[in-house]
């Protein structure tokens, strides 16, 4: 064989060799920060979206606060095993419910705290039910009724909750979670609502995704969003993550258990 081959030969072994050991690299630094994050105790906070409603399979002691099994707090404390898991999320809740009574659960030896809210301040669920039953115009009028408030008032809410949590945790990584778009617009639905209402409700859910991400940074938390993770699955896109309205009511608009699963479980645990 030539030097060149041999070179060749060589060189091509040595780039596979460098691949081979960054993929190890990733993959132990993945495995570092998983570890990290589960070296101590992880408290997972919110609303329905942490909750898992939508999700099925309740808690048997969650009540009407409907803890899921396969909510990605669970799933992820499932799979990393933290010194303590306390799962307080609970449907319905605000950020001063929140703040009021989740709280609580936190302390000096928290690491890991994730968080949901946001939707309910702004009456995310009296704006969809007016879209539903309501006209265009009710539907857009009440999508900018909210999106108002995102702009007004939740921020204060946001910072005053956010304080709270570095209070009760202080050493944490926090990270707060963002909500999907929940239209595929010129999708398969046929029916239902018109795509200016589909475009205003996403819109409303970009609205509230950067007032959450822009809190968050100022708070010195880590905002993680879903809309990538959800892109390709909202409703209308053939393939949702979501429910639309459907028995029971309250699992209308809430991620599925692949919702969780696919969408929110790897928006966590890409910040990690």
């Amino acid at each position: 064989m030539s030097v060149r081959r041999i070179w060749a030969s060589l060189s091509t072994f040595t780039l596979a060799a460098v691949a081979a050991l960054g993929m190890a690299g990733t993959a132990v630094a993945a495995d570092s920060a998983a570890e990290s994050a589960a070296a101590g105790g992880y408290v997972a906070l919110g609303d329905s979206y942490s909750s898992g409603v939508g999700a099925g399979d309740y808690l048997p002691d969650s009540g009407d606060c409907r803890r899921s099994a396969n909510a990605y707090p669970q799933l992820w404390a499932a799979a990393n095993s933290p010194t303590s898991f306390a799962f307080v999320a609970c449907s319905g809740a605000t950020t001063s419910s929140v703040a009021s009574g989740q709280l609580g659960a936190l302390d000096a030896s928290t690491t890991l705290v994730s968080v949901t809210a946001g939707g309910n301040d702004v009456g995310f669920a009296d704006v969809m039910q007016d879209c539903v039953l309501g006209s265009e115009a009710t539907c857009i009028s009440s999508v900018d009724a909210a999106i108002a408030k995102m702009n007004n008032s939740l921020p204060g809410s946001l910072d005053s909750l956010y304080a709270g949590i570095r209070a009760g945790a202080p050493s944490a990584q926090v990270v707060v979670l963002g909500y999907p778009r929940f239209y595929q617009l010129s999708g398969s639905c046929v029916a239902g609502l018109t795509e200016a209402e589909r475009a205003a409700i996403n819109n409303a859910s970009d609205v509230l995704n950067g007032v959450l991400a822009k809190r968050a940074a100022d708070a010195g938390f880590t905002f993680s969003g879903v809309v990538d993770e959800f892109t390709g699955h909202e409703l209308c896109s053939g393939d949702a993550w979501l429910h639309s309205v459907t028995v029971p009511v309250y699992h209308s608009y809430h991620p599925t258990v692949a919702g969780q699963s696919g969408g929110y479980l790897p928006a966590f645990r890409s910040v990690l």
